[in-house]
């Protein structure tokens, strides 16, 4: 069964911090670039952050550039989002997903934070609030 499965959510005081981590089974994450998604509610889905296959490319919203830093480690077939100086704005559920990639297509890819999702996780509640 082929499915991505986030942790590290909860509730924390703003200015706090917090790492998600998302693990993949059933496959290797070797090919794929990884995003990290948010959606409030009453709100869109937004793409947070994405980072190719080699961590070689990395794109972030502006909303979190400076304090959100996006890492792989692909021995543990496991992507990670540090989350610092957190915000009442950044409360949502955070997703993480996988795209496939190529040589090919990996900057379109990055660029455009991760278009083109082939696995979603289910999500894990973020709450920033005093």
């Amino acid at each position: 069964q082929l499915q991505l499965v986030e942790s590290g959510g909860g509730l924390v005081q703003p200015g706090g911090s917090l790492r998600l981590s998302c693990v993949a089974s059933g496959f290797t994450l070797d090919n794929y670039a990884i995003g990290w998604f948010r959606q409030a509610p009453g709100k869109e889905r937004e793409g947070v952050s994405c980072i190719s296959s080699s961590s070689g490319r990395t794109n972030y919203a502006d909303s979190v550039k400076g304090r959100f830093t996006i890492s792989r480690d692909n021995a543990k077939n496991t992507v990670y989002l540090q989350m610092n100086s957190l915000k009442p704005e950044d409360t949502a559920v955070y997703y993480c997903a996988a795209v496939r990639q190529s040589l090919l297509t990996v900057q379109a890819i990055v660029q455009t934070m991760c278009v083109g999702v082939n696995y979603w996780g289910q999500g894990t509640q973020v709450t920033v609030s005093s």
